[in-house]
């Protein structure tokens, strides 16, 4: 994995300043849920030519580093039973959209576009036989972090990195710039930012097909903001590029290099996920074609995913139906659990039924990790 792409775009790292730069580009328009890209470049050799520094730079991160930014999430954090965002922020605002399942199996896809992340799921989860529970795992993780309390939110911090401590191997084969018997391992700073990355740009992506787009602005804010996520993730600030332009640059080079890279392995696993062989929850066709429309070109035909006229029109159906249902859908139902959860937590209310039963959709349980239910004690499953 390549260190954030340092040599080729050191200007738009981050350098410990926080705030919001000023350069970027426009938001892409409503309903256009594909990437923007030139189909005639070419990568530039300046990337190309960093794949081979920067993959030399495989950093891990310990547990004095992860203990180090809990610290600083605890020391920054004005309202604990808030959690590190709260509810006047742009990061609450987003993710309590149900709209961000739309991103979940493109999120996925480039996850598994990664030598190493691919190879993990494949030894280290059940992947291959229950991609629910994979999806069900994430959503609870990051969830949590996103809508508990701090000290939930650091306790699933803690779980997801003791998780990933046990999360190392060997690639079985070659794959893009991997040479087989590369190792790999979870807790490495590359690999995490790769995966943030899937989670963030996808779910702009998915809550941009239904709502009106998010200005430039309200982008950079939630970037900014989801550098918290990103430190619970084990990222530390300088390894992320300092704003959002600096954030796309970073994809975009990401999908220029050869630290991506498809194999039979791979595809064979996104295509289990896309038809939800192993579980009993069946993918529809418009889901798949809607994900097909959201995949960068280049992957769309290293996975060999569907999309002639007939998925193009699909998903064209799909974004034109979806916009015009979703902003009509009552907040009970618009709203994923979590996000309820907390509002409640904030009001001193009990969770209700409806609640619940979405909590079990999106996480696979009633409630949020390490949350204190009124009779059942601390909720304390976990995954990734």
């Amino acid at each position: 994995m390549t260190f954030l792409q340092v040599m080729a775009y050191r200007k738009s790292m981050n350098t410990g300043n926080l705030r919001p730069g000023n350069r970027g580009v426009p938001p892409p328009r409503n309903g256009d849920i594909r990437p923007s890209r030139n189909r005639n470049s070419s990568p530039r050799p300046a990337i190309i030519e960093s794949n081979q520094v920067m993959k030399s730079a495989s950093q891990s991160v310990s547990r004095g580093e992860i203990e180090h930014l809990w610290d600083s999430i605890r020391d920054q954090t004005s309202d604990p039973q808030a959690g590190i965002f709260g509810p006047s922020s742009i990061s609450w605002k987003i993710n309590r959209e149900s709209a961000l399942f739309l991103g979940a199996g493109r999120a996925a896809l480039l996850q598994l576009a990664h030598p190493w992340v691919a190879a993990a799921l494949d030894r280290h989860s059940n992947l291959r036989n229950d991609p629910l529970a994979r999806f069900h795992n994430t959503f609870r993780v990051v969830f949590t972090m996103i809508f508990g309390t701090l000290p939930q939110a650091l306790a699933a911090s803690r779980h997801l990195y003791q998780l990933h401590t046990r999360i190392k191997g060997e690639l079985p084969e070659s794959v893009a710039g991997y040479p087989q018997g590369s190792p790999y391992e979870a807790n490495e700073v590359n690999a995490l930012l790769w995966v943030y990355a899937t989670l963030l740009e996808s779910a702009l992506l998915a809550y941009d097909s239904v709502l009106p787009p998010l200005s430039y602005a309200e982008r950079e804010a939630y970037y900014t903001e989801s550098k918290t996520l990103a430190a619970l993730f084990g990222i530390p600030p300088a390894a992320l590029p300092v704003d959002w332009s600096g954030f796309e640059a970073y994809n975009r080079a990401m999908l220029a290099s050869d630290t991506l890279g498809v194999n039979a392995l791979s595809r064979e696993m996104a295509h289990r996920v896309l038809h939800g062989r192993g579980s009993w929850v069946p993918v529809p066709d418009w889901y798949r074609a809607l994900t097909a429309a959201s995949m960068p070109e280049r992957l769309l035909g290293e996975f060999a995913l569907e999309y002639g006229k007939r998925e193009e029109n699909a998903a064209a159906r799909a974004r034109v139906r979806l916009a015009k249902i979703y902003c009509r859908a009552p907040a009970v139902l618009r709203f994923v659990g979590p996000y309820q959860e907390a509002q409640a937590r904030l009001l001193a209310r009990r969770v209700n039924a409806l609640t619940l039963t979405s909590n079990r959709f999106w996480m696979g349980q009633p409630r949020m990790m390490f949350a204190e239910t009124e009779r059942l004690g601390p909720v304390v499953r976990g995954g990734s």
